[in-house]
């Protein structure tokens, strides 16, 4: 099945005036213009990087080392797309995050247990977290293109925009935890595979941001 931008479009249901900066936890989902695969492959249910793939693995590793306020948690690399959850430092939904809580604990990863406020505000935006992230992969990709003979990208590497999913509670974090988890055995049902030939029906809670002129 090739990629339909009609079918495959969803209408956007941002929260209107939702403010996107403050502290707490994030999924968002971000693809490749047109779903190019251009990550690797899954196979056997178990998704294999190849090294383009591995860089943008790398990029989320390192932005909490780069972006004071922001701390990341969940995340995996799929052929054309990324999900992972974002933390913007200072609360979070039913929790705190700040540095230094190992994942699995029952709060974003970089969390305290202290249920007060750790660590400085946020200076960046939830669109501010996913613009670097697409320039520094977008940057590195085309480096690649050039220096290793990685495939080219059409146009850009990653889709204007993004969807993305306020996290509000410990039982909608571990669900979602779950669900990046396990998303390389859904591949054959993911919306996102070009080559799928059903929908997963677990897959309807999406939300869908707007793309600023920044993305």
């Amino acid at each position: 099945m090739t990629y339909d931008p009609d079918r495959h479009h969803r209408r956007s249901i941002r929260l209107k005036g939702y403010d996107y900066t403050r502290p707490g936890a994030y999924f968002v989902t971000v693809c490749t213009q047109g779903r190019a695969c251009l990550f690797g492959e899954v196979v056997n249910g178990e998704m294999r990087l190849n090294d383009a793939g591995a860089m943008v693995q790398s990029v989320w590793d390192e932005m909490p080392a780069f972006y004071p306020g922001v701390a990341t948690d969940a995340f995996v690399v799929m052929p054309n797309h990324i999900h992972g959850i974002v933390v913007l430092v200072g609360a979070a939904p039913r929790g705190r995050p700040d540095i230094g809580q190992p994942q699995g604990s029952g709060q974003p990863q970089g969390s305290r247990g202290s249920g007060q406020p750790q660590g400085v505000a946020p200076t960046l935006s939830l669109s501010d977290v996913v613009h670097r992230f697409k320039t520094l992969t977008t940057k590195r990709y085309a480096d690649g293109v050039k220096r290793h003979g990685w495939a080219p990208f059409p146009g850009r590497l990653w889709q204007r925009g993004y969807y993305e999913h306020i996290i509000r509670n410990e039982a909608a974090l571990h669900r979602i935890r779950r669900y990046i988890a396990d998303n390389p055995m859904r591949w054959t049902m993911d919306r996102e595979n070009p080559a799928a030939h059903a929908i997963n029906p677990d897959e309807t809670w999406y939300i869908e941001r707007d793309p600023s002129p920044n993305e």
